[in-house]
This record gives C-alpha cells, structure tokens and sequence, in this order.
C-alpha cells in the first residue's frame, strides 16, 4: 500500500472498505489435502496441508517422495542452479519433495526456483503460529506473470510446528518420506458432480484474466461433453460488491456500479478518466448470467461456453469492441432469445435490487463445508473449492474425481471428447448453405470458427460474420437434372450486404450435367431478372472514384478496377477524361457521299457501256450482212446498201 499514491488510496478506498465488509461477514475456508509421514517413526502420521492456489495438484490420486530441506537458499527466493543446487531424482529413487521457508518472496517464485531445480513437489513451513492459510499467486501485472503460468507441479503449506519437526527430523540424517493425498479433497458422493465457476468478463485484469480465459476455452469442450451425458451439474457465477452507503454519490461509485451502488466492479484499466468502467463489466456479468438462464431454460446450459468464448474473441476492450452491440451479435450468431436475455437482466439504473445480482451476492457468502468465495476465478466442485491452476487436465481430474468409484464417465478414462456442435445451428458460425461451405469446425475444445481452405484458397474473415475470397469454383449438393436449369443465389447472399456480399447469380447453365458431380465449375454467369452480374470481389471503382465523367464516356467495372470506353467510338485518353477523334454522326455523313459518289459513277459506267455495246453489235451486224451478200445472194440484195466500192469493179 506504500508504494501507491495518495489519490490512488482514496479512489480505491471504497472498494476496500467493502471487500473488508464482505470479509467479516462471512468466513474464508482453507482447502486441505492429508499429508502422511511414513518414515521415520518418531513423526510418523497424518497431518494437515494447505493447497497451493497455482501448479497443478493431484486431485484424486497421491503422490510420495523425499523430503529435502535445502542448506542454501532456505527460503527459495533465488534460482537453486546459482548454487549449483539439484533436486532431481536419481534413477530409481523416491521424487524429491523440496522443502522451503515462508518469507521474504512469493509463495509461486519458492514454487517454481524449486520447479526448475527438479523438485517434484514443495511444501512451505510456516514461520507463524497460525492457522494454515491459501497460498495464492501474486496480483496481476507483477513480474510473476512471466512463469506463473508454467508451474506444473503441485505445492502446500505446512504449520510451524509440523515444519520444525521435519526440519529437526532432516538436521539427524533421517530419511523423510512422506505420501500427499489428494483423494478426499474433492466429496465424491454419487455418479453427478456439481461445479460452479466463478469468473469475471473483465479481459484486462492481468495474468489471471489471460489464464482464465485459455481455461473457457480449453475446457469447454470436455464441459460440453459432461453436460450433454448429464454427468455433470455446471452453474457460473460472478462476483460484484456493493457501494458503502457512504459513498453512492461519489464519482468512483457512479462509475463502478449498477442500481445505485448495490453493484461494484473495480475498473478494468485503474483509471477511472478513460477507457471502461466498472459498471460496463458487471452489466456484461448480468448478460452472461442470462444467457445462461436462458439457455438453461432451453435445456442446453452449455451454450453458455460458447457464448463467453465468442465474446471474448469478438468483443475484445483492447479492440473497443466490449459491450452491448457486440454482445448481442454474438446471442443471435448463437440461436438464443434476445428479448428473454434483456427482460431477465433489467433495468440497471433503478433504484432497486437487481433479483439476478443480488442473488449472486448471497451466494458468495460460504454454506456449509464451502468458505466464501474471494478469489477469482475460483472453481467449486461438490461444494468444494479447488485450489490449483485452471487447466483442462488438473479440472478435468478435479471433477472426475467428484464421482463416485466407478461411475466416472469415459472422458475421465480415456481423455476423449467428441462435442458436434457444428451440427446445431452451425455453431454459430459463418457459412454458405448453397455452397455447403462452413468455418464451423469440430475439435477436442469444443467447436471453432475459422475460415476454411477452398480449393486450395485460404478464405479471409473473422469466421463469425463473414469469409471472402471465395473462388467461383463452389461445392454444392446433388441436384436433380430438372432443378439445374435455374440455380439462384449461389452464394446465397443478398444486395446491400457490402462489396463481400454482393448478389452472385447463376442461372440456365448450358452444361448442366456437370451438376452430377459435387465439385461444380461456374462456366457461365449471365443477367438474371435484369440485375447485373458481378463478382464476389466487385467494388464499384466507377462510382466510388468518379471515373470516366465526359459527355462521350461510359464506366464499367472490372475486377479490383475500371475501364472506360467512348459511346461514339472515339478513344478514350484516361489523363485527360476526355474522347478524342471525329464523332460518329461526322463519319457517318462523310461516309455517305462517298457513297453517293460511287453509286453515281457506277451507274454512268454502266449506262456508258450499254450504249457503247448496242452500237457495236449494230455496226457488226451490218459488216457481217454486207460480206454474207456478197456470196450468198439474196432476194432483197437490191434493198441491202452495197458498201463496196462502186469504182473498184
């Protein structure tokens, strides 16, 4: 608290003060696993140990070992390699259980020097006389995050007095062999295990968001497996406290709470001048709580996983994409009742209790064998919290070890799960139903959307809302020969939709034979009920760059471009938008004369040569007579003109 500001201590004093309140009125719950001591015999026993809240406990099973108390680096604040210190196990050997004061650093920097020195397991003694405390990991934003994520092995604490005893019994040259048990540390009592998660749709709070957030994901498809066999029993929950009397009107509760301070988050970001506040994350709380309610009401609670997944991917505060538009893109992607979910959360700025945080509220408070809930996140299994690192394989042991002896499910024997949730409503997911083309995909985490690969071409998109670049290669179902003569909406979208959603028409394909096969090549695309054709990449360059404006010009769209043409057949100079050559009417006109020109000549031609023939078959006519009397004479030779010469005879 030293290192913090003046202002900072008052802008987070209210928060203090009613976590303090909250604190006092409830009780807080160490999580124990048994602790035996086999050797040696004067502290051979049962003892009580307190479950690190980080690495990854053995729950349902043991674990036994060696205990080593380190001469050096008592306390394990520094790397054991420094000292040339090892605690790796010789082959055949008992795994080596390192243990290390309480003091001076972190519990999860002891945890994880011990870690990398080859420690199997570490126990804290503790250097107070008290009861056994959680260790839990340090607030987010610390250097920590940096191995926080990667201790895997599982640690404890141990009071003062059972600490000195294994110190006293390791300074005799006793062997110290000790078994931890995690088998009664989760109730097992028949064949369904109830668990509740305690979370928070806060993605900025540090290392522990980060980690919350790769759990939703890796585990929901083990969660969707356990819930749909009805093996298991899940309920989230969130966290949220109230605004001190004291302090409602006050600018840091206004901006942290719901219904006039019954409802606080602190804010995301520790800056109450900018980005999100805390009221905008305890409203999504409030969302994720109804979807679940009414998804639960449809009898499928697992949408929940689904939906808290999506948001996260979609609607990221570091994208500003965090609230309520977002949100409800993802309720309807997924099929669930909007009205429903906005009827059960409310009116938050009433002055009133909210039935679904208030009911919240009370249950943080412990019941029973269960503490309050303070950390977050925090999972409850049979009314038990877990303590450990949210990992799929250390909560999948958790639960399957909620079960009683021999009802486990198969996921609990073999690992595997199979969830189909592509097969309902698509997961949610884009697709392009005449195409048959989905980015919904099936995986051992539950279903995800990701653009697919088509005809070797990688599909670009969120896989949510839409995936372009799709090549006019497209897979379609059979279809019957008398169907294939009008195929309408190929790509299954509309106009207006944005240039990735343009209206693809294909229609009267003259090979439509080909429709036998699966794969399906678009060889003819043509005009349908007068619409144009365009691709699915068509952006129209013409209106959107005011090309081609001449009087003379036209525009017409291409692929990722334009080109102009001149309606007069003049060329077109795209430097200077403008048409240049003679216009067509001034072709046209000169054309004709040349014409008229030609016809005229044609016509003189051929009268002149008309004439000049009849003259010459006269003239022929009359030589040829005049030779044919000369030796045939006829009877009408005296009418016939001699043409001889009278004085040559």
């Amino acid at each position: 608290m030293g290192r913090c500001g003046t202002s900072k201590v008052a802008i987070l004093l209210p928060f203090l003060v009613l976590i303090w309140v909250e604190l006092v009125a409830g009780k807080f719950l160490v999580e124990k696993n048994s602790l035996r001591v086999f050797t040696p015999e004067s502290i051979k026993g049962n003892y009580d140990s307190a479950i690190g809240n980080f690495g990854i406990p053995q729950y349902g099973g043991t674990m036994a070992g060696a205990v080593v108390y380190p001469k050096e680096n008592t306390k394990g604040c520094q790397k054991f390699e420094a000292s040339g210190i090892s605690f790796k196990s010789k082959p055949g050997a008992l795994p080596t259980f390192v243990l290390v004061d309480r003091g001076d650093c972190f519990f999860s920097l002891k945890v994880w020097n011990a870690q990398n020195a080859g420690a199997a397991a570490v126990l804290v003694a503790d250097h107070r006389d008290e009861p056994l405390i959680t260790m839990d990991s340090p607030e987010e934003g610390h250097a920590s995050a940096e191995y926080i994520e990667n201790i895997t092995i599982p640690s404890a604490l141990v009071d003062k007095k059972f600490g000195e005893k294994l110190k006293n019994a390791l300074s005799k040259g006793d062997m110290v062999n000790v078994n931890l048990d995690w088998r009664e540390a989760v109730p097992h009592p028949d064949d369904r295990v109830e668990y509740e998660l305690w979370t928070n749709s806060n993605d900025e709070c540090g290392v522990k968001c980060d980690m919350l957030m790769e759990f939703l994901k890796d585990f929901k498809g083990a969660a969707l497996m356990l819930e749909q066999g009805g093996y298991t029993q899940f309920t989230p929950h969130y966290i949220t406290w109230y605004c001190p009397e004291a302090f409602t009107v006050s600018k840091q509760c206004k901006s942290q709470c719901l219904n006039h301070g019954r409802y606080c988050a602190p804010d995301p970001e520790q800056d109450f001048t900018s980005g999100y506040d805390g009221k905008d994350v305890v409203l999504e709380n409030l969302r994720q709580l109804c979807v679940f309610r009414v998804a639960n009401e449809t009898r499928k609670p697992w949408v929940w996983w689904d939906y808290v997944t999506d948001f996260h991917i979609r609607c990221p505060m570091k994208e500003k994409k965090y609230g309520k538009e977002c949100a409800e893109e993802v309720i309807k992607s997924l099929g669930l009742d909007l009205s429903k979910i906005e009827k059960c959360m409310g009116d938050p700025d009433a002055d009133a209790d909210n039935p679904v945080l208030k009911e919240e509220q009370e249950a943080q408070i412990g019941k029973g064998s269960r503490g309050d809930v303070t950390i977050l996140p925090t999972l409850v299994v049979n009314n038990r919290q877990y303590r450990g690192k949210l990992e799929k394989g250390a909560v999948s042991k958790a639960i399957c070890a909620g079960f009683e002896e021999t009802t486990e499910p198969s996921v609990c024997l073999n690992g595997e799960v199979e969830t189909n949730e592509c097969l309902h409503n698509n997961g949610g997911c884009w697709q392009d139903m005449v195409a048959n083309i989905t980015a919904c995909k099936d995986t051992f985490r539950g279903r995800v959307c990701e653009c697919p690969i088509v005809n070797g071409v990688q599909l670009k998109g969120d896989g949510y809302r839409s995936c372009s670049g799709m090549p006019f290669i497209l897979h379609v179902q059979q279809v019957a020969l008398g169907d294939a003569e009008y195929i309408t909406e190929a790509a299954g979208m509309k106009r207006g939709m944005g240039s990735l959603s343009l209206l693809v028409w294909i229609a009267k394909m003259e090979n439509a034979h080909v429709l036998q096969d699966l794969q399906v090549t678009v060889l003819k695309i043509v005009k349908v009920r007068s619409m144009e054709v365009l691709p699915l990449s068509y952006i129209n360059e013409c209106k959107e760059k005011k090309a081609c404006q001449c009087n003379e010009c036209n525009c017409r769209n291409t692929w990722g471009s334009y080109e102009c043409t001149c309606s007069s057949g003049q060329l077109y100079m795209r430097d200077h938008d403008t048409c240049i050559g003679h216009s067509a009417s001034e072709v046209k006109y000169g054309w004709g004369a040349v014409w008229l020109v030609l016809i005229v000549l044609g016509l003189a031609g051929g009268g002149g040569y008309l004439v000049y023939k009849q003259r010459l078959r006269s003239y022929m006519d009359s030589e040829i007579r005049a030779i044919m009397a000369q030796y045939m004479p006829l009877d009408s030779q005296n009418e016939v003109a001699n043409h001889v010469d009278e004085n040559r005879v």
